[in-house]
């Protein structure tokens, strides 16, 4: 079972459309196929610059991929809700049990409402999702737009570096301060940006955030 099987899962595929269609509705960025394919990478990358196993790697690739199938769902548990789909459908590969219950608790434990990293999969799986802030996650017109869509929108540009010498994860972003203030955009990110925090000290690593070429974290 690889990470190439589940990218094309019928169930999974539908299980994410369904999840963007819905938070679509409710006023949500993209949470499509796209974004998780991006997460799977990331999550992969993160693993293999800090000398993880290919198999870890895999893993957090698998685990980027179904990270976001709960919100098919519903949106409020929906980590823990796509863990249970991700068991269910993991259940009918190949996949050795260990590695099974090593994705679904990465996927069980990316929000962070109510999760945090335990192990280096759950901890590439958060790094690589919370940085996914961009302005083309954003899906409502500038009119509508609330203060989630305004932060997003003013990403203008993000990069995701490891330095596996230094043992620092660094995420660099590029806003426009005329869109959003960086009062507004800790308001909605500074749990996530202290959950990756903690995703990188699982790592063994220190975690930086600059904000157009200054360390703000």
């Amino acid at each position: 079972m690889t990470y190439e099987y589940i990218l094309h899962h019928p169930e999974v595929l539908a299980l994410l459309e369904r999840g963007n269609h819905n938070l679509g509705v409710l006023g949500f960025t993209d949470h499509s196929i796209a974004h998780c394919a991006l997460v799977a990478d990331r999550a992969g990358y993160i693993l293999r610059k800090l000398g993880y196993s290919e198999r870890e790697q895999e893993l957090a690739k698998i685990a980027g991929i179904m990270h976001d199938i709960g919100n098919a769902i519903n949106r409020k548990s929906h980590a823990e809700l796509g863990a249970i789909l991700a068991n269910d459908i993991l259940k009918a590969t190949d996949m050795p049990l260990e590695d099974r219950i090593c994705v679904i608790a990465a996927i069980g434990n990316h929000d962070e409402s109510t999760g945090g990293a335990k192990d280096p999969v759950s901890a590439a799986l958060i790094l690589a999702d919370k940085a996914d802030v961009r302005r083309n996650r954003v899906r409502s017109d500038p009119e509508k737009f609330d203060i989630h869509d305004r932060v997003n929108y003013a990403v203008t540009g993000s990069s995701l570096k490891v330095d596996p010498v230094e043992k620092k994860i660094a995420l660099n972003l590029q806003v426009d301060e005329s869109i959003c203030t960086m009062y507004e955009y800790f308001d909605i990110f500074l749990g996530r940006m202290l959950m990756c925090r903690g995703a990188a000290e699982m790592l063994g690593c220190q975690f930086r955030l600059t904000v157009n070429g200054g360390k703000v974290l």
